[in-house]
């Protein structure tokens, strides 16, 4: 079966969903990979800093991950956050599992799912976060997509079904440098922007990722734009 009209398709829904009525918080963040390797584990560092006019919201996500079998990996999270006060403070926790649906390279393109559990930390805030990864590579580029299903309950917050669209195009330049074009879209926002990435592998399956950006809000005349580092070292 030709899988093209389906991944037609399936962007173009992706991209007709692009439109100001998505999630509340900053939805420039990591873009997923379905691939999993087996028997991985993982220490994870990020650094968001978005500057608006309003404000600078620094937030910083720290992780351990390790793959349960060949195709699901979990992983938690703690995140903490600058506040107005210019207070830096523990802000949450959250529990991710991601599962590879297709081995790679073994059909057209390779898919793998997301699922997500966070609490605010000091509040009965919850989110939940369920995703559609999809990846392909075409020669010496690949295109990676995810689209994410958002639920908010709780404390302070409205209930609400929501939803973000993360796209990343790379260019496999070498292992160490891989520039990238990055589009994120959230409630009010749609960023576009370049990035970097690579990988130095070490023996075995030991490897350092690095990968940083920078996303400019398409947002009208308001300043919106987002910095993101981090760095994912698999052992």
């Amino acid at each position: 079966m030709n899988s093209k009209p389906l991944f037609i398709f399936l962007l173009l829904s992706f991209m007709a969903t692009i439109r100001p009525t998505w999630a509340d918080g900053n939805p420039v963040d990591k873009v997923y990979h379905p691939l999993v390797v087996a028997n991985e584990r993982k220490v994870e560092w990020r650094l968001t800093s978005r500057q608006t006019d309003e404000k600078n919201v620094l937030a910083q996500r720290f992780a351990y991950g390790q793959a349960i079998t060949e195709y699901l990996i979990i992983e938690g999270y703690i995140s903490a956050e600058r506040d107005v006060s210019d207070d830096f403070g523990l802000q949450g926790f959250e529990l991710e599992a991601r599962y590879m649906l297709t081995d790679q390279g073994q059909y057209w393109a390779d898919w793998g799912v997301l699922f997500e559990f966070e609490k605010q930390h000091d509040s009965n805030t919850f989110e939940v976060t369920s995703g559609l990864l999809f990846e392909k590579e075409f020669v010496h580029t690949s295109l990676t997509l995810n689209a994410l299903l958002i639920y908010e309950w709780g404390a302070n917050v409205q209930n609400e079904v929501e939803t973000e669209f993360r796209l990343q195009y790379r260019y496999r330049f070498m292992p160490e440098v891989q520039p990238a074009i990055e589009i994120y879209t959230g409630q009010d926002f749609v960023g576009i922007g370049p990035a970097f990435m690579g990988v130095h592998r070490y023996e075995g399956i030991k490897q350092l990722k690095w990968e940083l950006a920078f996303i400019a809000g398409l947002n009208g005349k308001d300043k919106d734009h987002t910095l993101r580092f981090a760095l994912e070292y698999e052992f």
